[in-house]
């Protein structure tokens, strides 16, 4: 095996493996939409509560 065809077998992997990470990275979520989305799972969470206690 020669050391260029080692070294382009990196490049070329290197490549492929950042291109299939990018891919695979998450969307960015609006953050107001999670914070929405948040406070209502905790506004349930207090009723829940809440109710179970007799409140």
């Amino acid at each position: 095996m020669h050391k260029t065809n080692f070294l382009v077998g990196m490049g070329l992997g290197m490549a492929v493996g950042s291109c299939a990470g990018a891919m695979m990275k998450p969307r960015k979520k609006n953050p107001k939409n999670v914070v929405g989305k948040t406070l209502k799972t905790m506004g349930d969470v207090v009723d829940a509560v809440s109710s179970s206690m007799g409140l």
